[in-house]
């Protein structure tokens, strides 16, 4: 087994998690990649959105290297979840173009520094390049994560990349019968927790 340079594993894993969540708006309408798809209005421009300026926050300013992103309501300059949606004058590319530059900057940002740099989120306390690079692949992944189940839930589309790869080359029947058998599972495993108590939507 090769050496390998930590920065180069922590680069490959944060861009594969930006690759996984950008795909996820491909094919789709205007009304699609902005449509709320949770009750807390979680939906895929949004979420391209709010990661466009966590990248600018933990790459750009943090180091001395400000990136013109939209403002975040967790460092208290928006109104809550202003970064998480799409207004009806944003467009798909004017946001997608965002994160694009961001994600530019980011890297700019990463080649030019060791991972022991040094550097302050605004209002916030210290941290390293490493702390960064760890910190924007988990949270890019975990926002990959939500638009998974975001773009199933709208056409059916699924897995990490777009011809799925990490999920079992099976027919709608095949998944269909698999999703019986996990709800099967689920209505056996609570009647024997709740001591035989009926599940909801079960008939009395």
């Amino acid at each position: 087994m090769t050496d390998r340079d930590p920065k180069t594993d922590l680069r490959t894993y944060l861009r594969d998690a930006r690759d996984a969540l950008l795909w996820k708006l491909d094919g789709l309408s205007e009304y699609d990649v902005r449509r709320p798809m949770t009750p807390t209005g979680t939906n895929l421009l949004g979420l391209v959105k709010h990661v466009a300026g966590a990248e600018a926050l933990y790459f750009g300013a943090a180091y001395g290297r400000p990136f013109e992103g939209p403002p975040l309501w967790i460092t208290g300059d928006a109104e809550p979840n202003a970064d998480l949606w799409a207004r009806s004058d944003e467009t798909r590319e004017d946001i997608v173009g965002l994160y694009r530059r961001a994600c530019a900057h980011a890297d700019e940002t990463i080649a030019a520094l060791p991972l022991d740099a040094v550097g302050r989120i605004p209002g916030g306390g210290e941290l390293t390049l490493h702390h960064s690079l760890t910190h924007m692949i988990a949270e890019t992944q975990r926002h990959a994560g939500h638009a998974d189940i975001v773009r199933e839930l709208i056409d059916g589309a699924v897995g990490q990349r777009p011809r799925g790869l990490n999920t079992p080359d099976r027919d709608a029947s095949w998944w269909d019968a698999h999703r019986e058998r996990v709800e099967r599972a689920a209505r056996d495993a609570g009647q024997g927790l709740s001591g035989g108590s009926r599940l909801p939507g079960q008939d009395t």
